[in-house]
């Protein structure tokens, strides 16, 4: 009898395991008893943003419900409402939460990117203020051009006499890391140049390790093994000491010079003149900003140079733009952008976010929900469970941008008219939106303008990759390929 019971038991548990499978595989994740969505994740996880593209684009309103073992609980959307209500409607009711800020908490501290409260409402005033004055806009602007001038453009001139196979997506992060540091620090770190950063190395290690945190089949291994202090949490720590120790060093050194020096870098701007600002809450801030500035614009322009390498139609464009402004205001090639010249580059802006559209630098963003309710689609979220909002898949839902969705077309930037048009933040929250959205945006592609420009032409780059393969990424903080993107140099014809 007891035979019996346990065959028809099992064949219970098999009917509704094919029974919700067969009615939620179109609807959302594949759900199985006890275990969740805990075997579509681990067969998926290393090409988890395109999983979660074929998710939700089978989902009637781009949005799915997502269990994992462990009482896991969230949802996964790619529905701009959805998007909408949690950064600006209900803000408060959808913080970064304990789950983020745990999980970043060893890296970022208290930085303005990992709090919520009165810690972030005090850190965003600051932040907001700082970079809305024209003097930080300055330093910016002539901190990059003078490492595109001196450094980038040297280095792809002599990769193209040389004819050697250079990795663009490594150039572009040392210039990045190199431009941040000057900004965060008034350091000149010197990567384009050819110096070796312990600080760079360390800071790649620890924001991949950091982010792997989050994508644990058992959610608390990782508390584990930092106690035990083995395999992957002890090679985080031992990256995060390097980091923290150089900014460390730097911070001590600016503060006993406090009244001696002034100067235009984050470091002395929140620092000011108050005595009560910790070592600790300075460290926090800029290694915060740091990652924002170096990662993001870095992977947004490898992806953009890979993306045109095959659109000879679309680059050809950008040149004709280049010439126009170039001869409108009798500039010669090799001579320097101004602000002015770089906001007129209308088709390089578009044909920038239509590749940041489909590769957007930070490609998932994570909220927790405080308290039950209902998401503006209809779908239930209930207390504690975390939402996602996936950028990455937002680029790519036909109920966002068409039957189009995964063409590149920087002409679907424009209106009738041919004038440039701004996208709901919503729709296209490359730079995330609400209160919480980037202070850098318009410097971030300031910055991205004028690499691009001034690169493109002077340089013609032959990707070394099979035709036609998108190259895989990195799960980290932000869309980096996977081995990087090696290139052949060629020098334009002037």
């Amino acid at each position: 009898m007891e035979f019996f019971s346990l065959i028809f038991t099992v064949l219970i548990s098999l009917f509704f395991s094919y029974y919700f499978n067969k009615n939620l595989q179109k609807k959302g994740f594949k759900i199985y008893p006890l275990v969740g969505a805990l075997p579509g994740f681990l067969h998926n996880r290393h090409r988890f943003y395109d999983w979660m593209t074929d998710v939700l684009s089978n989902c009637p309103t781009n949005t799915a419900v997502f269990h994992r073992p462990v009482n896991v609980h969230g949802i996964m959307t790619a529905n701009p409402l959805n998007v909408e209500h949690m950064l600006k409607t209900n803000f408060e009711n959808f913080p970064k939460g304990f789950r983020f800020y745990t999980r970043l908490q060893d890296l970022f501290g208290d930085g303005l990117f990992n709090v919520d409260g009165e810690s972030w409402r005090t850190q965003r005033k600051s932040a907001s203020y700082e970079f809305s004055t024209r003097s930080l806009r300055n330093f910016v602007m002539e901190t990059a051009q003078v490492e595109i001038h001196t450094r980038l453009i040297p280095i792809l001139e002599e990769a193209s006499k040389r004819g050697t196979i250079i990795d663009i997506q490594d150039i572009l992060e040392r210039f990045a890391f190199d431009n941040i540091i000057k900004l965060a620090f008034n350091v000149d770190a010197n990567c384009l140049g050819g110096a070796e950063s312990e600080f760079m190395q360390a800071f790649d290690i620890a924001t991949t390790l950091s982010s792997g945190r989050f994508m644990y089949a058992i959610p608390f291994l990782y508390k584990i093994k930092k106690i035990l202090n083995i395999g992957s949490e002890k090679k985080l720590q031992k990256s995060i000491k390097v980091v923290h120790e150089f900014a460390d060093n730097i911070i001590n050194s600016r503060m006993e010079e406090r009244d001696e020096k002034k100067d235009e870098d984050l470091l002395s701007r929140f620092m000011g003149d108050s005595n009560e600002v910790s070592a600790k809450f300075l460290r926090d801030i800029v290694i915060s900003f740091i990652l924002a500035g170096r990662d993001t614009t870095s992977s947004a322009l490898t992806w953009f140079f890979w993306i045109l390498s095959s659109r000879k139609d679309i680059e050809q464009k950008i040149l004709e733009e280049l010439v126009e402004i170039r001869g409108r205001n009798g500039k010669k090639i090799g001579e320097a952008y101004n602000f002015d010249e770089l906001r007129e580059m209308q088709y390089l802006h578009a044909a920038i976010s239509e590749s940041m559209r489909l590769y957007p630098p930070v490609p998932i963003d994570t909220r927790s929900c405080l308290k039950d309710e209902i998401l503006p689609d209809g779908t239930f979220i209930g207390k504690d469970w975390f939402i996602s909002y996936q950028t990455y898949s937002m680029g790519r839902m036909e109920n966002i941008w068409g039957k189009d969705c995964c063409e590149y077309k920087p002409e679907r930037w424009f209106d009738e008219n041919g004038v440039y048009k701004q996208e709901s933040p919503f729709k296209f929250p490359v730079f995330h939106a609400g209160p919480r959205m980037c202070l850098g945006k318009d410097m971030a592609y300031i910055q991205m303008k004028s690499i691009a420009a001034s690169v493109l032409e002077m340089f013609e780059f032959d990707v070394q990759l099979e035709n036609g393969k998108c190259p895989e990424y990195v799960l980290s903080l932000t869309l980096r390929m996977k081995g990087g993107l090696p290139v052949k140099v060629k020098e334009r014809c002037k």
